[in-house]
């Protein structure tokens, strides 16, 4: 019996960060955008930390997508983020999905102000 195929019906900008001089003997960190990618989501579990302006929450979440191979610029990296609109994924781990290679799970995190 297989599993069912991922439903990717969820479009992600992937982003890089990009560091400049801030003109002030600093860096200034910038996120620039290497293009959609189709994606599910899957909610995991949630908790609330203390943040530097206060509590935050933060939800694991589990994301799925269609695989690229090492080195190319669609594959996202735990330096990376995704995002939808306003909302921000973070992402700490990719890992292929199954043994033919198909698809790319990535663990992130989402946090949003409590």
């Amino acid at each position: 019996m297989s599993a069912r195929a991922p439903r990717l019906t969820r479009a992600l900008v992937l982003e890089t960060p990009v560091t400049a001089p801030d003109g002030a003997g600093g860096f200034a960190t910038t996120w620039q955008a290497l293009g959609t990618l189709w994606a599910e989501i899957r909610a995991g579990s949630g908790r609330e930390r203390l943040a530097t302006l206060g509590p935050m929450g933060e939800v694991r979440l589990r994301i799925t997508l269609r695989a690229a191979p090492q080195g190319v610029g669609q594959r996202p990296r735990p330096d990376q983020r995704l995002r939808e609109g306003a909302r921000i994924f973070r992402i700490l781990a990719v890992a292929e999905a199954d043994a033919q290679g198909r698809y790319l799970i990535c663990t992130a995190i989402e946090e949003a102000p409590a």
